[in-house]
C-alpha cells in the first residue's frame, strides 16, 4: 500500500485528489495539511511514502517544506503541484529534493501513475517536460561557475558520461539516448547511474537541473562551451 499525504491550502483540491486516490486499491491517503509547516508536523505522527505538495501556500511554502522533508532522509518522496506560471518555484523544489512535478490539472490516470512511479524510486516527469520547464526560466539562473568546462562536477565526468547527461537534459529518454549513441539501453542506464553518483544527485530530474545550472546546457538548448 502506498501511503500518501496531500498538502494544499485549497481544501477543494485536496478533496478532489483524495477521491481519486482513495479509489485505487494500492493507494491510501493517510494525512492532509493546508501548509508546509503543518505537513512537516504531520510527518511526526504519520508514516508517509509520497507527499503531494502544492508550491504556493501561506507560511511555509512548498519549496521550504520539501527541503525540510527531504532533510529527514530518503522517505517520503515529494511530488510538486505547479502551474506553468510558477515554474521558478518548481525548479527550486527540484533543487530542494523533489522527485518531480505535476500540473494542478493533471489527469487522474497521470496522477496515479506518477505516485506509483515515485514510490518505486523513479522520477515522475518525462525528461522533455522537465526540459521545457527549465527552458522557460533558465535564463534567470546565476552563472555561478562560468563555462561548463570549469565546473568541478562536469570535470569529473568521462566524455561518455557528459554526453549522456547532455542528452538527458535535452529531453531524451534512455531508449532514445541508446539509439542516438548506438548503445544498449542498459549501458545508458549504467552511465546515468554513474553520473548521479559522481554528482551526488538523487534522480534524473536533478540531473537536468544540474546540467542547466552548470552551463552544460544553455536555455536555447545548445551545449555549453
Amino acid at each position: 500500500m502506498i501511503r500518501v499525504m496531500l498538502v494544499d491550502d485549497q481544501e477543494l483540491l485536496r478533496t478532489g485528489f483524495r477521491m481519486v486516490l482513495s479509489a485505487q486499491p494500492d493507494i491510501e491517503v493517510v494525512a492532509e495539511a493546508g501548509d508546509g509547516a503543518a505537513a512537516v508536523r504531520a510527518l511526526e505522527g504519520a508514516a508517509v511514502d509520497v507527499v503531494l505538495m502544492d508550491i504556493r501556500m501561506p507560511g511555509v511554502d512548498g519549496v521550504e517544506a520539501t527541503r525540510m522533508i527531504r532533510a529527514r532522509g530518503d522517505e517520503p518522496k515529494v511530488l510538486i503541484l505547479t502551474t506553468f506560471d510558477l515554474d521558478e518555484y518548481a525548479f527550486a523544489a527540484l533543487k530542494a529534493g523533489a522527485s518531480g512535478f505535476l500540473l494542478k490539472d493533471v489527469p487522474p490516470t497521470d496522477l496515479i501513475s506518477a505516485i506509483r512511479s515515485v514510490h518505486s524510486g523513479d522520477s515522475v516527469v518525462a525528461p522533455s517536460t522537465t526540459r521545457r520547464l527549465l527552458e522557460r526560466f533558465a535564463v534567470h539562473l546565476p552563472d555561478a561557475y562560468g563555462p561548463s568546462r570549469d565546473h568541478p562536477g562536469v570535470a569529473a565526468l568521462t566524455a561518455r558520461e557528459r554526453e549522456v547527461l547532455l542528452l538527458v537534459a535535452r529531453g531524451l529518454s534512455n531508449a532514445e539516448i541508446a539509439t542516438r549513441l548506438e548503445l544498449a539501453e542498459a549501458t545508458v542506464k549504467t552511465h546515468l547511474g554513474r553520473v548521479l553518483a559522481k554528482l551526488e544527485l538523487r534522480d534524473r530530474a536533478q540531473a537536468v537541473v544540474f546540467a542547466y545550472e552548470s552551463g552544460l546546457v544553455r536555455p536555447s538548448g545548445r551545449a555549453g562551451p
